[in-house]
């Protein structure tokens, strides 16, 4: 199994990076009072971050703002990730804890304003890829059996059979949530200027750190870019 960055989005995208955090043997059972208390007070935070009042232009996600536009998508009607939740924290809104990892990957995203989402490895067939959609890749969305097909050009994230994420990371389709039973799990960290590859590399391996101290299992964490655009997994 790979995890890939098509050279069509990097060609579109060429400053981008993602970081991959593969951790397999997790336990993402049960509640962790401490992570509990870690996303209280990065929520907490946020509602005194001046920076976040004035959303749609924070030096962090006014460039995913772009990128959605670039490929076709209106940012004022589809919020990337992060901006979503940064406009649920500022209002002191807590977030759920729906298990470990998701607890983790929120409070990481919230605390460097970067998008992060994970997938079960378990119910993922073949190669993970980032790519630009055709129009004919079939996405479940969270919590539904509906089906719907990204137009043309969007980028999304695909196995062999499905939609994983639509609008880069917008929405995660339902076959490859998370779950308390989850094992084996791939995390992404999406980053794109002012976040530079160094910054990136940091960002990434913090995770996976995070990912190791909460819920053990054996961890590793990749970069992918225009210089290495795919990974064995």
């Amino acid at each position: 199994m790979k995890d890939i960055v098509a050279p069509e989005v990097l060609a579109k995208f060429p400053d981008y990076v993602r970081g991959v955090v593969i951790a397999r043997g997790v336990d993402n059972s049960g509640e962790n009072q401490r992570l509990i208390e870690l996303l209280r007070k990065v929520v907490q935070e946020a509602t005194q971050d001046e920076s976040l009042q004035d959303i749609k232009n924070h030096p962090r996600i006014a460039p995913w703002r772009q990128a959605y536009s670039d490929f076709g998508t209106n940012p004022n009607k589809f919020y990337c990730s992060i901006e979503s939740l940064g406009r649920r924290a500022r209002r002191g809104d807590q977030l759920p804890y729906i298990d470990t990892l998701v607890a983790l990957f929120n409070y990481f995203s919230l605390k460097h304003i970067v998008p992060s989402g994970g997938d079960d490895l378990a119910s993922a067939e073949g190669d993970l890829r980032l790519t630009l959609a055709k129009g004919d890749e079939p996405f479940t969305p969270l919590g539904s059996e509906a089906i719907e097909y990204p137009p043309p050009g969007e980028v999304i994230y695909v196995d062999n059979s499905k939609v994983m994420c639509r609008r880069w990371n917008w929405r995660q389709g339902d076959q490859t949530k998370l779950s308390p039973a989850t094992r084996n799990v791939a995390i992404n960290v999406d980053c794109l200027p002012p976040v530079s590859k160094d910054e990136a590399k940091a960002l990434t391996g913090e995770l996976a750190e995070l990912v190791r101290e909460f819920c053990g299992g054996e961890v590793k964490y990749f970069l992918l870019d225009t210089v290495q655009n795919e990974v064995e997994i």
